[in-house]
């Protein structure tokens, strides 16, 4: 289904004649026409009696299943005074039903993607992706709590992921901007518009809910005759159908959910507001509701957005950042639910630049859009990009973006799992006129208009994001409805079946005539490739001192070479249905290439001309620097950012090449760039002796090899040796210490924990150590996450990692939590810690769950070309074999529970962590005395 401006979000398919690579000497793309006509997801439905629709699709690329579960109830269902509550009752699903005390438990242990769910205006979904194996576990435990789930929830679960929601609205609210998703829909929409309330509603709506609520919404709400179930995969429908009769047949009908009215609205006139938030520049929206995503004009609205802000070489990116320099950024979309659309368009103010003459332009741009359409070539490039997307996605067979969601939300929303297609369809027939059409009909009326300034914040996320009229006249309470009947019929937990083990790609490998190594693993499921040159830079060539040269530079070669401007780079891209990006790790730089395989020829050369022959235009340096300054000040208004750009300095120290502030760099050395500078920069690091190729995709080496021959085969390295980073520099010694960033009005605390650790990334065999993460705070089923956030609701989640650069591994505890829990938190995350590495080792479930369930979830880790790039990628920097992912289940299961400990008591314990606290000191102080620990205090600007 078409879900916002850009992509078709939830698009997916199946590939049945994929696009040969045989016209690759023509520099000519694809046509349009011939990639629609690829995109398909056969699909077999059937019905249970009790009207359970179930649709399947088969896919024999990886065995495992995608099983997708959409329920036709969401936040606008939801009556007055209990804003939230389709989102409360979600979370409350995974809490366990009658039959299975815990959802993650069993489905992780038999190697599945951890299991998730969203809600929506419209819907609520259960995902998850399972060995072909678990595909009986998973359709019974969907069915239990579909069928029996009353039995199993009581005030304690109710009272704990009511916290956990609260702190997840908290987290929203935090950010920088966070409040502006209450003022759109406040602004649009009258009191009483099923959806003018938030998806995770009021905090006093969340505090009224009850356990009647509960039973009420289960009953009235969670029937089999609600619900659309996906299965995509390793399955087929004469297979599926008696495993989904036998576990959800039995299952009675429920109350139909009842049709909403939830029509478009017009403002009689322009509304106009202002906000002043804790931001360092203007954000200006400009906002309408748009029609139902099946209506005619929703495809043109999408493509009318993208082409107004939704494209790299946008109007108003072209206008207003690149030509005016009035913004530093801006965005255009259409995001389209069942019965409405949000279509919007905002800019952030360049700084010092006067908000009205920006603003000016701003409207501007949208009015001769309207006054003149788009041109026939940008709607080509809107749509080529669009699909190009989409067939990238067809990899992904479960998840929220997979081909099961697309089939069900086509059944739920259209009445049709091949909706896509009509989209599609239109998408590839529109004409400029008819984009100009449904533009005027709808950006032409009345907007709302929100003007978010620098200031103080005087409004509170706790009280926005309800129905609207609170106060004016007290919701009576619901009368207590008859105790629902309790169904307590056990059921047993089917065997999970044995599970195939991963194939991962064959890698082949070449030279080319300069020396670049090229690595390859072909891969045929879809007719693209993903490519990725390297380089041995990253962020760890600028060290402390020079942060944020390096990753400027990056991204200095997309905005223009010796031969194309940055408009054309960008257009040829979009003509391409390519996506060429520049990054910069901490031990890497790169540029980045996803491409149709067809276009793989003028892609490279695309491609090649960026990495090479970078113009560095005065005009455009000092344009893109000025948004690089604009995009450190949004870092240092947000929480995570100000941890993040804090903690490294203190951990490694300002001379290791790690200890610096991160890729986006401060601002002292931004603006001292010039050039010539970044000229130098990349003749140093930027060199065919320092890179190397790596791709994954529908080629041959026979093919790839010519093309980067054509492409990169007559670059020569410079004189003189290649440059070096120090990374074995001495880092500080490890202590004890509590560092403090004041945030002043933040609603929760950011904690960041860390330490280096005495290893480096090179060193082979620490996976214990990699395991041992896991159980205390690599994933929803770890200790940390489940003490702060399942057991006591402080927190929406936390997470540790150790890291595994080049150089020297870290080990990071990061979480958001409540302000006035932040203390607490601290000291619970210490004896978390010291528990583990100090006796209280791992249990016989966790072990199984990180060592035989890893190895039945491998083959879900590389569906798609860039996962299995990633992973290439990740080998060739800390010299693994190439066949490593397939030594990972041999090595899992020879892990056993003592290696696990060992390597908790050697490098995850409690002490001598540097523990920085992003939060309102006025309201932590006091709790940070209590955790009896040195505290520093650190000026945010600073940073």
């Amino acid at each position: 289904m078409l879900r916002t401006s850009f992509a078709l979000a939830a698009l997916a398919g199946t590939i049945l004649t994929p696009i040969a690579v045989a016209a690759q000497q023509a520099d000519q793309p694809a046509p349009l026409a011939d990639l629609v006509r690829q995109v398909d997801i056969p699909f077999e439905t059937f019905t249970l009696d009790n009207g359970l629709t179930t649709i399947v699709h088969t896919d024999r690329k990886a065995p495992v299943v995608g099983v997708t579960v959409y329920y036709r109830v969401g936040s606008k269902h939801e009556p007055r005074g209990r804003t939230g509550f389709a989102h409360l009752f979600e979370h409350l699903m995974f809490t366990g039903s009658e039959n299975v005390p815990n959802f993650d438990i069993p489905l992780e242990a038999a190697g599945s993607t951890a299991t998730n769910g969203s809600t929506d205006t419209d819907r609520t979904n259960y995902v998850e992706t399972v060995p072909t194996g678990a595909l009986d576990l998973a359709l019974f435990m969907e069915s239990d709590r579909m069928g029996y789930l009353l039995g199993a929830i009581d005030q304690a679960k109710l009272d704990r992921q009511r916290g956990v929601v609260q702190n997840e609205k908290r987290q929203g609210d935090n950010q920088p901007y966070g409040l502006v998703r209450y003022k759109l829909q406040d602004g649009l929409l009258p009191v009483g518009h099923p959806y003018r309330h938030s998806v995770i509603g009021s905090m006093a709506d969340l505090d009224a809910a009850s356990l009647t609520d509960v039973r009420k919404w289960f009953v009235d709400n969670y029937g089999p005759n609600n619900v659309v179930l996906a299965l995509a995969g390793d399955i087929d429908a004469a297979t599926a159908r008696p495993l989904v009769e036998r576990w959800f047949g039995t299952i009675p009908r429920g109350p139909q959910v009842a049709a909403t009215v939830a029509e478009p609205v017009t403002l009689a006139a322009p509304v106009r507001e202002e906000m002043a938030d804790q931001v360092p520049t203007t954000m200006v929206m400009r906002a309408w509701t748009g029609p139902a995503l099946t209506h005619p004009d929703s495809v043109p609205l999408a493509a009318g957005m993208a082409v107004l802000g939704g494209l790299a070489s946008s109007r108003l990116d072209n206008v207003l950042v690149r030509d005016r320099q009035l913004a530093v950024a801006v965005s255009a979309s259409a995001g389209q639910d069942e019965q409405l659309s949000w279509l919007s368009a905002q800019m952030e103010v360049r700084p010092g630049v006067d908000p009205a003459a920006a603003e000016a332009g701003f409207d501007e741009v949208i009015a001769r859009l309207l006054a003149e359409g788009p041109t026939q070539d940008e709607l080509a490039r809107a749509a080529t990009q669009i699909v190009s997307a989409q067939i990238g996605a067809l990899e992904v067979v479960g998840g929220f973006g997979g081909k099961g969601s697309t089939l069900a939300e086509g059944q739920l929303y259209a009445g049709d799992p091949a909706h896509y297609k009509a989209e599609l369809a239109q998408l590839a027939a529109l004409t400029p006129a008819q984009v100009q059409q449904a533009l005027q009909r709808w950006l032409g009326r009345p907007s709302y208009t929100l003007s978010v300034v620098p200031g103080a914040r005087t409004e509170s996320g706790d009280t926005m994001g309800g129905w609207g009229d609170e106060g004016t006249d007290p919701v009576t309470p619901a009368p207590e409805p008859a105790a629902p009947q309790i169904t307590s019929t056990p059921r047993t937990a089917p065997e999970v079946a044995p599970v195939g083990e991963l194939a991962f790609p064959e890698v082949e490998r070449a030279t080319l005539s300069n020396g670049i190594e090229v690595a390859l693993a072909r891969r045929t499921a879809v007719p693209k490739l993903s490519l990725a040159l390297t380089f041995d830079a990253g962020s760890a060539a600028d060290g402390a001192a020079r942060a944020g040269t390096q990753s400027l530079m990056m991204e200095m070669l997309e905005e223009g070479t010796s031969t194309r401007s940055a408009v054309q780079i960008a257009e040829e891209q979009e003509r391409l249905g390519a996506s060429i990006s520049t990054g910069t790790g901490i031990d890497t730089s790169s540029v980045s290439m996803s491409a149709l395989s067809a276009n793989l020829v003028p892609s490279l050369a695309l491609m090649a001309d960026i990495a090479r022959n970078p113009a560095f235009a005065a005009g455009e340096v000092a344009r893109v620097k000025n948004q690089r300054l604009a995009a450190i000040q949004q870092e240092q208004a947000s929480p995570v950012g100000l941890g993040r750009r804090a903690l490294n300095p203190l951990l490694f120290g300002e001379g290791h090449p790690y200890g610096n502030v991160g890729a986006s760099g401060k601002p002292v050395v931004i603006e001292a760039l010039t050039p010539e500078a970044l000229a130098a920069e990349h003749a140093r690091w930027l060199r065919p002796d320092t890179a190397s190729i790596t791709a994954v995709g529908d080629v041959t080496m026979a093919e790839l090899v010519p093309a980067l021959e054509q492409a990169f085969g007559n670059w020569q390295a410079p004189a003189g040796d290649k440059p070096v980073k120090d990374l074995a520099a001495a880092t500080p010694q490890g202590q004890s210490r509590l560092v403090v960033v004041d945030r002043p009005n933040s609603p929760q605390s950011v904690l960041l924990l860390g330490r280096v650790l005495p290893l480096v990334g090179t060193e082979q065999g620490q996976e214990a150590l990699e395991l041992a993460n896991e159980v205390i705070g690599g994933g929803f089923l770890s200790r940390l996450n489940m003490n702060l956030r399942e057991d006591k609701g402080w927190t929406y989640g936390i997470g540790s990692s150790v890291a595994q650069p080049v150089g020297p591994r870290s080990f990071v505890v990061s979480t958001p939590v409540q302000t006035d829990r932040t203390g607490d938190a601290i000291r619970l995350i210490l004896d978390d810690l010291n528990a583990f590495a100090g006796g209280k080792g791992v249990t016989e479930e966790e072990l199984q769950r990180v060592t035989e369930g890893n190895v039945r979830g491998l083959p879900n880790r590389f569906q798609t070309n860039s996962q299995v790039l990633g992973a290439l990628l990740a080998n060739r920097a800390l010299g693994r074999p190439d066949d490593y992912q397939e030594q990972l289940a041999q090595i899992y299961r020879g892990t056993d529970a003592a290696a696990i400990d060992k390597a908790a008591a050697e490098y995850l314990q409690g002490g001598a962590l540097t523990i920085v606290v992003v939060g309102d000191r006025q309201a932590i102080e006091a709790q940070l005395q209590g955790v009896g620990l040195p505290v520093e205090y650190v000026d945010a600007a600073t940073l």
